[in-house]
């Protein structure tokens, strides 16, 4: 499972015309699940998501995370997170989950991150999406399940 987190000011999806989901203050994450992905990674992704400290406190350093915030968290399915470029110019995307396992831990994390009382808004599994952000810093970070980094 990889995350691609971003943290903003205001996030937004749209799907054709209709604004499907939108945040203030928090987290834009670009979500997406590989082949051998299951609920232990989904737990772990949320719980890291979370807590993970990235926001500024008092003394402009990274202490606080979205909970700590009161912040919400936009979460976006990005199969193309598990695209593989290293050969060729095509990239392959084997190592991503078939929809029907996707879709359902891309629920998974966000039941996940609710029980938390992180309110979160999606986009529209499997559409195409226009998103849309007032990046915060910037700040960037990857999140991966299998910890390669």
């Amino acid at each position: 499972m990889r995350f691609v987190c971003q943290r903003v000011l205001e996030a937004h999806v749209k799907v054709r015309d209709d604004t499907v989901g939108r945040i203030g203050r928090g987290l834009l994450v670009y979500l997406s699940i590989g082949r051998n992905d299951n609920e232990t990674d989904a737990q772990f992704m949320s719980d890291k998501l979370v807590n993970l400290r990235i926001f500024a406190d008092n003394e402009d350093k990274m202490n606080l995370s979205v909970q700590d915030i009161n912040g919400s968290i936009l979460l976006v399915s990005n199969f193309t997170l598990h695209g593989d470029c290293r050969k060729g110019r095509r990239p392959g995307f084997d190592g991503a989950a078939d929809p029907q396992q996707a879709q359902r831990l891309y629920e998974k994390v966000a039941e996940m991150i609710r029980a938390s009382d992180v309110p979160v808004e999606k986009g529209v599994f499997g559409e195409h999406m226009l998103v849309s952000s007032i990046n915060d810093g910037p700040v960037n970070f990857i999140l991966e399940s299998s910890r390669i980094f």
